[in-house]
């Protein structure tokens, strides 16, 4: 298992999430992205935005994804 805070994968804030494939942490920040989006907190807002101005370009978006995918196996298991 390992862990990956919201700022890691593109969030505003330093909530942790604790996981065994990058794909389950990626599922984790999303559903927290929702509950952020729906509190409407400025922060996420904003990086929520980044995140869909990257989504306009898929290579860019896949890249991101590969690139965060290594960091996530890079780390240490908890």
């Amino acid at each position: 298992m390992k862990t990956m805070s919201c700022r890691q994968v593109g969030g505003a804030c330093d909530k942790e999430f604790h996981a065994n494939s990058f794909k389950e942490i990626a599922e984790m920040s999303k559903q927290h992205g929702m509950e952020m989006f729906q509190k409407k907190d400025e922060a996420h807002l904003r990086a929520m935005s980044e995140m869909q101005e990257l989504m306009k370009a898929p290579d860019a978006m896949k890249s991101w994804f590969e690139n965060k995918k290594k960091e996530f196996d890079a780390l240490p298991d908890d």
